[in-house]
């Protein structure tokens, strides 16, 4: 795609939102067909493939605003397939919506592979191994699915035995999906506790006590301001991770995604105790919030990235 100098990524938070919104509650395959009619799933696929070929910061918006709707489909994981598929029948399918994928993001044991989110619902999995990746049909593969973080949607291991393989993409391709899913899930987690801040902030507003509402008290108004101020620096560390540094090197999205990560998880724990006993209910949706988080950093092993980014740290200074 030739890019016109003016275009920016924030452009495209707007369209994300209407499409998004339009596809909150409805079936599965519906979102995913919506999604890709609409373009989003394929702004850094290969413009060969029927994607527009932008960079990944493009795809920023488009997560994030997935994360403020609690939208639980695998936005990130089709993206991310989609462009690592490039020249594939595949890919164009991944971003038309025909078709649908996951990512198995750990290798467990020769054949096995775990913590695939919506792996039920997906036609497709991304499943590593030590050559790079593998695209197997879900159908072809044994599913076990782990419903501790989520009952609704739980994640799920992977038995490969003898799936026929449908695609296989390399190791460093691999490596560079996994980099950039650094990048798009801490969007994801920004995004949701953005949406976890904004709903809690209009209930508050409208919960009176002693004739004022509770916006009204200083104690309320802190906890607020502190949310504000920890999903704000995590949006800055996003923004700031894409653009080279002052050496015009690019910096890894390791970092801004354990801020991102630390941060969502204050944000949306605290909203869900501002909500008092709502807050733990099947009706307010900030629990969704919640389990996305901790979904995303199992899949990512947040403890052991987080000590790894301490370590390179320490042995840098």
């Amino acid at each position: 795609m030739s890019m016109d100098e003016d275009l920016r990524p924030e452009e495209f938070a707007e369209a994300a939102s209407a499409a998004v919104g339009d596809v909150i509650g409805r079936e599965f395959a519906e979102v995913a067909s919506t999604l890709g009619g609409a373009g989003l799933l394929g702004v850094c696929a290969a413009e060969e493939d029927g994607g527009m070929g932008l960079p990944i910061a493009f795809a920023v918006p488009i997560c994030q605003v997935a994360g403020r709707l609690r939208l639980r489909f695998p936005v990130v994981e089709q993206a991310l397939v989609a462009k690592a598929l490039a020249g594939t029948p595949q890919a164009a399918e991944l971003i038309n919506g025909e078709r649908t994928a996951t990512i198995a993001w750990h290798a467990e044991h020769q054949g096995t592979a775990g913590h695939a989110p919506y792996a039920a619902d997906c036609d497709w999995i991304l499943v590593p191994d030590g050559d790079g990746a593998a695209l197997v049909a879900c159908d072809a593969v044994t599913l076990t699915p782990h419903a501790e973080l989520d009952p609704e949607s739980p994640y799920y291991s992977v038995s490969l035995e003898s799936a026929p393989i449908l695609q296989r993409i390399s190791v460093q391709r691999y490596q560079a999906l996994r980099e950039e899913a650094y990048l798009l899930t801490g969007a994801y987690l920004n995004g949701a506790a953005q949406g976890a801040l904004e709903y809690t902030a209009d209930y508050l507003a409208g919960r009176v006590q002693f004739g004022r509402p509770l916006t009204a008290k200083q104690a309320v108004r802190h906890h607020l301001a502190r949310m504000k101020l920890l999903n704000e620096v995590s949006l800055c560390a996003i923004a700031r991770t894409v653009e080279t540094d002052e050496f015009d090197a690019t910096r890894s999205y390791k970092t801004a995604w354990a801020g991102a990560l630390t941060n969502a998880l204050f944000v949306i724990e605290k909203a869900i105790h501002l909500n008092g006993g709502m807050g733990f209910t099947w009706e307010v949706p900030l629990h969704y919030a919640l389990r996305d988080a901790r979904r995303i950093e199992a899949a990512l092993q947040g403890s052991a990235t987080i000590n790894a980014i301490g370590q390179n740290f320490i042995d840098a200074a």
